[in-house]
């Protein structure tokens, strides 16, 4: 069910043009600076706001176009939005019950009692909204968006309102969510770290239109994007655990550009783990160091170089099937004499464990 979207949305003196294909599968997400149009985008798809043109075709079925327009109502989605927007004078199990109202009997493709389990509001169920926390209340409000079994869920900053404790709470139910819902998923987030933990595909908009899409993973190292030049700039690489050595309370996790070590934390062997690379925790050499304290140090392949206001360089790497993102001094990149094909040896100082 591949979202195709071509359509323009004009209001006040703010022009959304898109013309993009959403992947039918996994968490897409809606990424770029403020008032870029990421929620615009999201409720014209929700059909909350009308495009002046175009057309929007979920699947085989046209939900906008010149002749015709499918009232929100009509639309197989759930949406969740920053504030829980829960019924005050309903407990948890009447506003879920209000969401399953909603679902069509022969297209309920998801149980609610399992969207419960996912989501872990069982004990909840008998409570009213002002008697839980910010972070229990988003979480029902995602069930009751489910309830409607929606083909597609939109989640508009739904962690825009929690403090980072909630935050943290709340993102390894929405892991779950990822991990065992067939239906894609929008996600607007100004969080890069939220993205790099639960996004598959990335939409990077900038001023109304697309500036491009792809993987998180490709969008976060491509050198062309402003990602790449922040001063917390990170790379996303895929891991799965091997094994771990209790004397030193470490995981082995495996990729294909090597193997990393790193703090230990309970995960089960052969769990798929993202690791999170910040672009200041890399350092080049162009031999292999023995006598080091860095434990994480693997050949790469120089791809790329870009100059920086600040008498960097930003370089791009590749490590097995990842990139990764460094920035040195232009001075390094001389003495060390590095070009596009250049073999070094990267050493990461740290990493942090995307789960």
């Amino acid at each position: 069910m591949t979202i195709e979207a071509r359509f323009t949305v004009e209001r006040d003196n703010f022009r959304l043009n898109i013309d993009i294909l959403i992947p039918s599968t996994g968490v897409t997400t809606i990424f770029g600076p403020s008032g870029c149009g990421k929620t615009t985008l999201l409720r014209a798809i929700a059909g909350l706001e009308t495009a002046t043109k175009g057309y929007l075709k979920v699947g085989d079925d046209i939900w906008q176009d010149s002749k015709r327009f499918l009232a929100p109502h009509k639309r197989p989605i759930g949406y969740v939005f920053q504030e829980p927007s829960l019924f005050a004078h309903l407990n948890v199990e009447c506003n879920l019950q209000y969401g399953l109202k909603r679902a069509k009997k022969h297209n309920q493709n998801i149980a609610l009692d399992r969207v419960i389990d996912l989501l872990g509001i069982g004990h909840l169920l008998r409570r009213m909204p002002y008697q839980l926390s910010g972070g229990e209340q988003q979480r029902v409000a995602i069930a009751r968006a489910l309830a409607v079994s929606p083909t597609m869920l939109l989640l508009d900053e739904p962690l825009a309102a929690l403090d980072q404790q909630r935050k943290q709470e709340i993102l390894p139910y929405l892991e779950s969510l990822h991990q065992e819902l067939d239906m894609p998923v929008l996600y607007i987030s100004h969080s890069r770290s939220e993205v790099a933990r639960l996004a598959d595909h990335m939409i990077y908009l900038t001023d109304g239109r697309v500036r491009a899409t792809g993987t998180v993973r490709e969008l976060f190292s491509r050198l062309d994007l402003p990602l790449a030049h922040e001063p917390d700039a990170k790379s996303v690489i895929e891991t799965v655990v091997v094994g771990h050595d209790k004397a030193y309370n470490l995981n082995y996790l495996d990729f294909d550009g090597g193997r990393f070590v790193v703090p230990h934390k309970p995960l089960a062997l052969g769990r798929k783990v993202r690791l999170q690379v910040f672009v200041r925790d890399i350092s080049i050499t162009l031999s292999q160091q023995d006598k080091t304290s860095i434990l994480n140090t693997f050949p790469a392949t120089v791809t790329q170089l870009a100059d920086e206001n600040s008498g960097q360089v930003a370089l791009r790497l590749m490590l097995g099937s990842f990139a990764v993102l460094a920035r040195i001094t232009r001075k390094s990149v001389v003495n060390l004499k590095l070009k596009p094909g250049s073999t070094v040896y990267v050493q990461i100082k740290s990493v942090a464990l995307m789960c």
